[in-house]
C-alpha cells in the first residue's frame, strides 16, 4: 500500500523519484561494495606494509645482538685474556680490548673480570676505573649471576647505566680455561641508543608513505618497554599495531621480545579516505546528472498529462465538450492517450446531443401519462370510497349477526346445563330419598342397641356388686388372720404379712369398685339421654323423609318444562347458526372485493409514483443534458 508521502507527489515527483532511485541505488550499492573492497584491501596493505617493518628490524636486531654475543663468546676463549686472568699480566689483555671496541663501534666499552667480580682489563682505562671497589655492586648484578652461570640477559636494559651514563645491553659471557673451569667473566656493554641507527631506514621508508606517525616499540619478555621511537608520554589507543615476536630459533639475548609497528589511523587510511571522497564526488554528480535528466523526461511525459488534466478540469467545472485538443505530442504511449482522449470527447459531445433529444421526447410522455394516471386515480377513488361505505355496513351486519349467534349459543349452553342440573337433581332427590330411607332404618337399629347397651349396663352394675361383697369379705378373713397371727406370736409374724398385704388389696379392690360403680351410673345416665335424642332424630328424619318426597315431585315438574326450552332453544340456534353464516359469505366476498380495489389503488399509486419518478429522472437528465454546451 502507498504510503502517504508517496500519496502526495505528483506525477512527475513520483517519477523523478522512481527514476532517481532506480538510477542511484544501484550506483550506492556499487560504491560502497568498492568501498568496502577498498578498505579490506588497504587494511590488507597497511597490515602487509607494517608486519614488514616490524619482521625487517626485529630480524636486524636479532641477528645484531646474535653476532655481538657469539663474538663476546669467541673473545671469552681467547688465550690472551685467559693469561690476563691466570697471571694478572694486563698489557695484551688492555690492548687487546681496545682493539676491539675501535673495530665494534656499537659498543660502548668491554670490561674483563675476575670470577670475585674485580675489574682488572678494560678497552679504556677510564673504564676500569670506574669499576674500581665496585666489586660486591657487581656481584649482585643479574647480568653477573647469569653470566656465571652460562646465560646472558637483558635485565637492566630499560634504565641508565650508572658506569656507562647511557642505555646500554650488558652483554656478559663467562671466561673458561681448556679444562672448563670459570676463570672470569667478560663483559661487552651493547650502546643501546644504536637502535635507533636500526629503526632509521624503517622510519624513512614510512615518511615516504606519508606515515609520519609511524613508530616502531620493542617490549620485553614482560611485556616492559624496552625502545620506543617515540620520546615521552604517548596514547596507543585506535592506533593500527602489528606485532612481530623474537622465536627461539636463533638463541640470543633477544628470545621473547616483540616488535610492535603502529601507525595513526587517519594517516594510514588517508588514500582511502581521499579516494572515498573521489568517488562520492563523482556519486553525487552522476545523482545530480541522473536528476536533471530524470527532471527533463519527467516534464515530457507529464506536460501533455497537465494539457489533458487542464481540459477535463474545464468539462467538469463548466460542461464545456466545444474543446479542441491542442496538445502536440509525440508517437508514443502518451500520443496514442491524447488521440484516445481526443476521441472520447468527440464520443461525449455526439451522446450529450443525443441525450437532450431524448429527454425532450421523454419529458412529453411522462407528462401524458402522469395526466392519465391522475384521471384513473380519481375514478377508483370515488369506486373505492363507495365499497367502503358498502364494507362498513356489511360489518356491521356481521357484527349484529355475530352478536345473535353468540346469544343463541349462551341461550343452548344454558339449556342444556338446565337439563342436566335437572337429571342430576331428580338423581340427587332420589339418592336422598334412598339415602333418607337407610338413616331411618339406622336410627331405629341404634335406638334398640341403646337399650340392649343399658341391660348391659344394670347387669355390670350387678358384677361389681359381687365383687365388692367378695372384697368385703377377703377384707374380714384378712383381719381374722391378722388376729390369729398375733395370738401366734413368732410363728405367726409370716402369716401376719400375709394377711395385712391381702388386707391391703381387699380395700384396692373396694376402693376400684366403687370407682367402676360411679362410672357405670354417669355410663347409665349418658345412655338414657342419648335413647331419647335417638328417639326425636328418629322422629326428625321421618318428617325430612316425607319432605324430600315432596320436592321430588316438584323437580320431576321442573326438569320436564326445562327439557322443553332446551329444545325450543335449539331451534333457534340452528336457524341463528344459518343466518351468520350467510351474512359471512356476503361479507368475505365484500372484503375480497375491498382488498382487490385496495390493492388497484396502490397499485395506480406506484404507477403515479413511478410516472413522478420517471418525470424527475427526465428533469434530472435534461438538467445533465444542458450542463454540456454542445
Amino acid at each position: 500500500m502507498p504510503s502517504p508521502f508517496l500519496r502526495s507527489l505528483t506525477l512527475r515527483g513520483r517519477l523523478l523519484l522512481y527514476m532517481t532511485l532506480v538510477s542511484c541505488v544501484p550506483l550506492l550499492a556499487l560504491t560502497g561494495l568498492q568501498d568496502s573492497l577498498m578498505r579490506r584491501q588497504t587494511e590488507a596493505q597497511i597490515d602487509s606494509s607494517l608486519r614488514m617493518e616490524a619482521e625487517g628490524f626485529k630480524d636486524l636486531l636479532e641477528s645484531t645482538l646474535a653476532e655481538r654475543e657469539a663474538s663476546a663468546n669467541s673473545w671469552a676463549e681467547d688465550p690472551v685474556l685467559r693469561g690476563a686472568l691466570r697471571t694478572k699480566d694486563l698489557a695484551a689483555s688492555d690492548a687487546m680490548l681496545a682493539l676491539l671496541q675501535r673495530r665494534y663501534l656499537t659498543l660502548n666499552g668491554i670490561v674483563l673480570f675476575t670470577d670475585d667480580g674485580v675489574a682488572i682489563s678494560a678497552s679504556t682505562p677510564a673504564l676500569r676505573d670506574a669499576y674500581a671497589g665496585s666489586a660486591a655492586q657487581v656481584r649482585a648484578s643479574a647480568w653477573f649471576r647469569e653470566a656465571q652461570a652460562g646465560r646472558t640477559t637483558a635485565e637492566g636494559v630499560d634504565v641508565e647505566d650508572p658506569i656507562f651514563s647511557v642505555h646500554v645491553l650488558p652483554l656478559a659471557v663467562p671466561v673458561l680455561d681448556e679444562g672448563g673451569k670459570r676463570l672470569g667473566v667478560l663483559l661487552a656493554a651493547f650502546d643501546w641508543g644504536q637502535l635507533e641507527e636500526l629503526v632509521k631506514p624503517a622510519l624513512t621508508r614510512a615518511q615516504q608513505r606519508g606515515h609520519a606517525s609511524f613508530s616502531l616499540e620493542l617490549l620485553g619478555a614482560d611485556g616492559k618497554t624496552l625502545f620506543d621511537t617515540r620520546k615521552g608520554a604517548h596514547d596507543d589507543t585506535g592506533r593500527v599495531a602489528v606485532a612481530a615476536v623474537n622465536g627461539t630459533d636463533v638463541r640470543d639475548v633477544g628470545d621473547g621480545w616483540k616488535v610492535l609497528a603502529q601507525v595513526d589511523p587517519a594517516e594510514a587510511y588517508a588514500p582511502l579516505n581521499q579516494m572515498r571522497r573521489l568517488v562520492l564526488g563523482l556519486a553525487a554528480l552522476f545523482v545530480a546528472a541522473v536528476g536533471l535528466g530524470s527532471w527533463v523526461l519527467a516534464r515530457g511525459i507529464t506536460r501533455p498529462l497537465r494539457a489533458l488534466s487542464e481540459v477535463v478540469r474545464r468539462v467538469v467545472k463548466e460542461g464545456d465538450l466545444t474543446q479542441v485538443m491542442q496538445v502536440q505530442v509525440g508517437r508514443d504511449e502518451v500520443g496514442e492517450l491524447t488521440e484516445a482522449f481526443a476521441q472520447m470527447m468527440k464520443n461525449l459531445h455526439e451522446t450529450a446531443t443525443s441525450l437532450h433529444q431524448g429527454t425532450r421526447v421523454l419529458s412529453e410522455t411522462v407528462a401524458e401519462l402522469n395526466l392519465a394516471s391522475e384521471v384513473q386515480e380519481r375514478n377508483v377513488a370515488r369506486q373505492a370510497a363507495a365499497l367502503q361505505e358498502t364494507q362498513v355496513t356489511a360489518q356491521e351486519i356481521k357484527q349484529t349477526s355475530l352478536l345473535a349467534a353468540e346469544k343463541a349459543d349462551t341461550v343452548m349452553s344454558v339449556a342444556a346445563r338446565a337439563e342436566e342440573v335437572g337429571r342430576a337433581g331428580e338423581g340427587a332427590i332420589r339418592d336422598s330419598l334412598d339415602g333418607f330411607q337407610g338413616l331411618h332404618e339406622q336410627s331405629g337399629e341404634m335406638a334398640m342397641r341403646i337399650v340392649q347397651l343399658n341391660e348391659r349396663t344394670q347387669q355390670i352394675g350387678g358384677i361389681t356388686q359381687t365383687v365388692k361383697d367378695l372384697a368385703d369379705q377377703s377384707n374380714m378373713l384378712a383381719l381374722n388372720a391378722a388376729i390369729e397371727a398375733v395370738r401366734s406370736g413368732e410363728h405367726g409374724k409370716g402369716f401376719s404379712v400375709v394377711a395385712r398385704e391381702i388386707r391391703n388389696l381387699a380395700d384396692q379392690s373396694i376402693q376400684a369398685t366403687e370407682k367402676v360403680r360411679d362410672v357405670l351410673g354417669d355410663l347409665g345416665h349418658a345412655i338414657i339421654s342419648t335413647a331419647k335424642m335417638t328417639e326425636q332424630s328418629h322422629a326428625s328424619v321421618a318428617e325430612g323423609l316425607d319432605q324430600v318426597r315432596t320436592s321430588g315431585e316438584h323437580l320431576r315438574e321442573l326438569a320436564t318444562i326445562v327439557q322443553d326450552n332446551a329444545a325450543a332453544a335449539r331451534q333457534i340456534a340452528g336457524a341463528v347458526s344459518q343466518q351468520n353464516a350467510g351474512i359471512a359469505q356476503i361479507f368475505s366476498a365484500v372484503t375480497d372485493l375491498s382488498s382487490m380495489m385496495t390493492e388497484t389503488q396502490a397499485s395506480l399509486k406506484s404507477t403515479t409514483g413511478a410516472a413522478r419518478r420517471l418525470q424527475e429522472v427526465a428533469g434530472r437528465m435534461e438538467g445533465v443534458a444542458r450542463a454540456y454546451r454542445i
